[in-house]
């Protein structure tokens, strides 16, 4: 089975480039699912709560994703201090589930049968370590202009994009440490790298 990481900046159009390699055959193995579940966990909850304080908790019990991203995001050592404990606390547990969807996958009965390729979509993909685990990693790049605008569409401005990325490996390292480069505002371009990418791996497309 081949595995195909993705990277790229916040808001570049990863989950975009990987639906296109689902078309053509691929499983998504995507880490941001799996966090959200982490997050519900009672234990993950609990261990937040006992050091930010109930101020993290909607009214329904549900953590406040915002609260929290306003603690870890940035690059002064508060935030790099509480984003150490999140990434510690959080991190792991993902790491297992991922670990676990992709032994399935890969030979596991039934649901591993016919699986050519899998796609990492981990948004800290070179921070945990995992890229080193694909046979190729796939850069989305995308100017500042068009993420900053895509950002807008989920409420941040243009400082809370860079406030966030600030947390993360500097774009330029990310772009040098990836096999590929797909453009990310621009569909038609996306798709005919990505069909590149299939044709280079000899892998069977579904569509």
């Amino acid at each position: 089975m081949t595995i195909l990481g993705l990277t790229g900046g916040i808001a570049s159009g990863k989950s975009f480039v990987a639906a296109l390699l689902a078309e053509r055959g691929a499983v998504v193995l995507d880490a941001d699912r799996h966090a959200h579940a982490v997050l519900a966990e009672p234990a993950v909850r609990d261990a937040l709560v006992d050091r930010w304080g109930a101020g993290v908790l909607a009214e329904d019990g549900s953590l406040r994703r915002g609260e929290i991203a306003r603690r870890v995001f940035g690059d002064d050592a508060a935030a790099t201090a509480e984003r150490r404990f999140l990434e510690n606390l959080v991190h792991p547990r993902v790491r297992q589930r991922l670990r676990a969807e992709l032994d399935r996958i890969a030979g596991g009965g039934a649901a591993g049968q016919g699986v050519a390729v899998a796609v990492l979509d981990i948004p800290l993909l070179i921070e945990a370590g995992w890229a080193d685990e694909c046979d190729a990693v796939l850069f989305v790049d995308t100017p500042l202009a068009v993420r900053q605008q895509r950002a807008a569409t989920r409420g941040w401005s243009a400082d809370e994009l860079a406030r966030r990325e600030a947390s993360q490996t500097p774009i330029d390292a990310k772009r040098a440490a990836a096999d590929v480069v797909v453009p990310g505002a621009d569909e038609a371009a996306a798709r005919e790298v990505v069909d590149r990418v299939w044709r280079r791996w000899g892998l069977p497309d579904a569509r």
